[in-house]
């Protein structure tokens, strides 16, 4: 299946942690993907004197998990380590700024000096979406087309802008370069714009770092912080993207964190839903949920509960309903209650957030089944 797997790899890694008046979750997995090349950074209180700010991060790799996991480890310590004013005075945003600018082409420049991507052994490179918070201000930080979104007061309130070679900055960067965009990739072959690494792509004499065909510079855009009105950020690499919009992630997110304060299993679920939704990447999910974020809801946890019982006694009456037919299999039974029109499925993740109910249930009640159906089935059953 060249670059996918005949079954998803749906183990994951997760982790939590809080500080700074904010709390986290994360989870990746490999999904259909040969290797995981997916990595990211989660840190609550800086070192140099900032341990009011924190930093998370997702990295995207491709060609290779080398330089995704590189800057996963080391892509704060350049932003620190340039010499900005990280101070909180009037001025120093466009100080912070500058720093996280400098840090992208400075840690850029410095893999270029390893021997294997500096003799071609390896031709990786990787996206990066970052949220670097102040106490004041958050700093959103995209390069490539990994995606982070600020939901506040209830709605998407901010979100990045994937670097795609099609969009006319780019493609006049790339031009520019000597290069062309061809069925939207870099001279018909790389899908983002701007990335760390993909040093086959930053090789145009003449050219200074941010103007070849791809560029290691990224896009920060500040905000003021609103203490009642931000909820969370949700930073994501397009495993996820793929298949949900802005909209429906921060919905879903924000209905469950009103019947779960478990921020790993939140975002577990993400991907779980993702993975179902049809994805076939590696995915990766940091949630921060800040001051404002939704809380447990007694009401939706007791809606929650019902729809689990209601599908979990549908389930039972399919099964029940095999006749001569004898048991249905569980990709009929899924294909059987996505036509039927059930109240108060979460928003934004529908009946794929569902899945793994549904199959408790199934296998529960068909201990002696085939193997089949499972998380990988190939076919998407809604």
């Amino acid at each position: 299946m060249g670059a996918f797997l005949d079954k998803p790899k749906t183990e994951k890694h997760s982790a939590h942690g809080e500080g700074n008046g904010l709390r986290y979750g994360l989870s990746s997995m490999q999904g259909w993907r040969v290797e995981m090349e997916d990595a990211h950074t989660a840190v609550v209180g800086l070192p140099h004197g900032l341990t009011d700010w924190s930093f998370f991060a997702v990295y995207d790799g491709h060609a290779g998990s080398r330089v995704a996991n590189y800057c996963s480890g080391h892509l704060l310590e350049h932003i620190l380590s340039g010499g900005a004013d990280f101070g909180s005075g009037p001025g120093s945003v466009e100080g912070v700024k500058d720093g996280i600018r400098s840090g992208f082409l400075n840690i850029d420049e410095y893999m270029r000096s390893f021997s294997d991507l500096r003799q071609g052994l390896d031709r990786s490179g990787s996206t990066a979406v970052c949220v670097l918070l102040s106490p004041t201000h958050l700093y959103f930080i995209n390069c490539g087309d990994s995606r982070a979104v600020l939901s506040r007061d209830s709605k998407v309130g901010f979100s990045t802008q994937d670097h795609k070679p099609c969009n006319p900055r780019e493609k006049e960067r790339i031009q520019n370069a000597g290069g062309s965009v061809m069925i939207q990739r870099v001279n018909g072959s790389l899908a983002v714009s701007r990335a760390l690494g993909d040093y086959d792509y930053k090789c145009v004499d003449g050219k200074g770092p941010t103007e070849q065909l791809v560029s290691p510079e990224p896009e920060v855009c500040v905000l003021e912080r609103a203490a009642e009105g931000d909820e969370f950020v949700v930073l994501a690499c397009d495993g996820i993207w793929d298949v949900m919009s802005n909209e429906e992630l921060c919905e879903f997110v924000r209905s469950r964190l009103l019947v779960c304060d478990d921020l790993e299993k939140v975002c577990n679920s993400v991907v779980d839903t993702c993975l179902h939704k049809g994805s076939r990447d590696n995915m990766s999910v940091v949630l921060v949920c800040l001051p404002g974020a939704p809380k447990i809801s007694e009401e939706a946890v007791k809606k929650e509960e019902e729809l689990d019982k209601y599908l979990e006694a549908r389930v039972e009456e399919l099964l029940g309903n095999g006749g001569e037919a004898g048991v249905p299999d569980l990709v009929s039974v899924l294909r059987s209650i996505a036509t039927e029109n059930i109240p108060n499925l979460p928003p934004g993740g529908g009946l794929a957030s569902k899945r793994s109910v549904i199959e408790a249930v199934y296998n529960k009640l068909n201990p002696h089944r085939e193997e089949e159906g499972s998380a990988g089935e190939l076919d998407d059953p809604w």
